[in-house]
């Protein structure tokens, strides 16, 4: 039977990445799950440790997809699941993406979360995403932006490296479905930290608009595959 291993990107993220990872390792078929602490300034690589996970810590900041770039090419797995550090407990849903991939269901599985509980910005990002997937894929997302991931080895082969920078998650799901991919998204009542209506909110929110842009963008001019 096919097992997965679970990358867990996180930067300060000590009050909630203890019950991520134990929330993780609970799942069925899940062999191992290891945490890429980005450089964090407070007690994440600690809390991880302490939970079980195998720790990988950047010497600086790499951003999400400089962090998984750094271990995923020599980590040996037959299926990853990407989670992000602050799901606490609700990362445990993310078995509802590893089962249709281990089954050979799917090749790559993505959450779809809920509607966010507070109004942060005015939608402009994830409709950005939702509309640049659909121009270039006709796939219809519901969370086209969704960090909550389980690919095949394969899809990781042919997406990787990463993009750096928020544009991460859009240019895998295009590039995948290029490379004929089965991608399927999965319904979950997952939560996670959400940015609210401040000005650091509007900073970033305009910085993942800004990173999705062009990573649309280099895939438009690149031309279906």
């Amino acid at each position: 039977m096919l097992k997965a291993v679970a990358v867990i990107p996180a930067y300060n993220e000590e009050g909630v990445i203890e019950s991520t990872v134990r929330a993780v390792r609970s799942i069925e078929g899940v062999e191992r799950v290891v945490v890429v602490d980005d450089a964090s300034s407070d007690a994440t690589s600690h809390k991880a440790s302490q939970a079980g996970a195998v720790l990988v810590v950047n010497g600086q900041n790499f951003g999400k997809g400089g962090s998984l770039n750094r271990v995923l090419t020599a980590l040996d797995f037959e299926v990853l699941l990407l989670v992000d550090g602050d799901l606490g407990e609700h990362a445990a849903e993310t078995s509802k993406l590893v089962e249709p991939v281990l089954a050979g269901e799917a090749d790559l599985a993505i959450a779809a979360f809920p509607p966010p509980r507070t109004k942060g910005g005015f939608g402009l990002t994830q409709g950005l995403a939702r509309r640049g997937i659909k121009l270039l894929t006709g796939l219809e997302m519901r969370s086209p932006i969704s960090g909550q991931r389980a690919m095949t080895r394969s899809v990781f082969d042919a997406v990787a490296p990463f993009r750096k920078g928020f544009g991460v998650e859009v240019a895998m799901t295009v590039d995948a479905h290029r490379a004929g991919f089965r991608i399927v998204e999965v319904q979950t009542s997952m939560s996670h930290h959400e940015t609210g209506r401040d000005w650091a909110g509007f900073v970033h929110r305009g910085r993942q608009f800004a990173d999705i842009f062009k990573a649309l963008a280099a895939r438009a001019v690149r031309g279906g595959g």
